[in-house]
């Protein structure tokens, strides 16, 4: 249990191999990452034997920017014959931790994309087959671990294990969003992931609810107010561009042509910032700071453009320049992750725990 295997977009290895190995070394597991250019994952191999596994139950995956994925590898499987990939499988099983789920995965590439109808046959008899070594509970279980295979080739994978408290709940790290037909562009996509990654699905009739007031700055033509507007809030959309008159017909968005670093709202009750401008990250990040420093909202998610050389240096610097404007009021929580339907770019979700638990009831 030497290796961790982290799922990343396609050209984005360097990234996620940088900020493994920095992550990893900060917690006393050093090691060294193994990429391969637009493979879409790295392997970390450890120095220590363990040190796999502590990494999978230790290190915060919500605190990953560019790992879609993370899990221990427990064997690595080659030139599998084509007539049974079970049984060795099987075999290469035996000792590892009673997994309560089962998923069988690719990279996000071409090659993987070609895998993907083999792996969904796939997974019913190997499911059976573990189940049968006592590999797998009989019934799914949450609370154990998650059993990944992990095809690179059809008879080529990885066989390695999550732990269900710290890893991404979705198959091959991925929210598998429609994109609606009625959605003014496809950045729409992009807040709709955020929202399932980001905020808890038992919160949504809280934090997403209708009756909510909310502000997307650089709106046209309104990708991301047509989020917000389809849970019912009111919006501002601040754009010196058009926005789609389909939003301006339901009643709850309000334009307001002007710059979207100079508007500001008249009274504080808005409860979302929203925010996809083109503009260099630092901008973004002291335009947004100021809002929440300001109280002017609640909660607040935005991009950051990355550009095309250092770009978790890049990242790793404006989380640092943000968190520090934060802690002047202190009590701010910030994630960021590069989303799938992100491109050279980031997504940073910040709220502040203690005005959310304010609005959650308690169960």
């Amino acid at each position: 249990m030497k290796q961790l295997l982290i799922y990343c977009r396609p050209g984005f290895e360097k990234e996620a191999a940088a900020e493994i190995q920095d992550r990893a070394a900060a917690m006393g597991c050093p090691g060294f990452a193994r990429t391969k250019d637009d493979s879409g994952f790295v392997v970390y191999e450890c120095f220590q034997p363990e040190d796999g596994d502590l990494l999978a139950r230790k290190l915060p995956f919500r605190e990953l920017i560019f790992a879609r994925q993370m899990l221990v590898v427990w064997a690595e499987l080659q030139d599998l014959s084509l007539e049974d990939r079970i049984s060795p499988i099987v075999a290469a099983a035996e000792g590892m931790p009673l997994c309560g789920d089962i998923r069988v995965e690719t990279p996000d590439t071409n090659e993987g994309k070609e895998l993907s109808r083999f792996c969904r046959k796939f997974t019913v008899p190997v499911r059976q087959a573990l189940r049968g070594k006592g590999v797998l509970t009989r019934a799914e279980a949450r609370n154990r671990p998650t059993l990944h295979l992990f095809f690179t080739a059809n008879n080529r994978l990885m066989l390695g294990y999550s732990y269900s408290y710290n890893h991404s709940p979705f198959h091959m790290g991925i929210p598998r969003l429609r994109f609606p037909a009625d959605a003014p562009s496809r950045s729409s996509l992009k807040l709709e992931e955020a929202f399932h990654v980001f905020i808890p699905r038992e919160e949504w009739e809280t934090r997403l609810t209708s009756g909510l007031r909310a502000v997307d700055l650089g709106a046209a033509p309104g990708g991301w107010t047509y989020q917000l507007v389809a849970r019912g809030m009111m919006v501002a959309a601040v754009d010196n561009g058009p926005m789609a008159q389909s939003l301006m017909d339901t009643g709850q968005v309000k334009h307001y042509r002007e710059d979207g670093f100079k508007w500001r709202p008249v009274r504080k009750n808005i409860y979302w910032l929203v925010c996809d401008m083109v503009e260099k990250p630092a901008r973004v990040v002291a335009l947004m700071a100021d809002w929440l420093v300001s109280e002017d909202c609640q909660e607040a998610i935005f991009n950051l453009k990355l550009p095309m050389k250092k770009r978790y240096a890049e990242a790793v610097y404006n989380l640092q320049q943000l968190q520090e404007k934060l802690d002047q009021l202190g009590g701010f929580q910030v994630q960021a992750k590069q989303l799938y339907h992100d491109r050279e770019e980031i997504t940073v979700h910040v709220f502040q725990p203690r005005k959310v638990s304010k609005l959650v009831p308690k169960v």
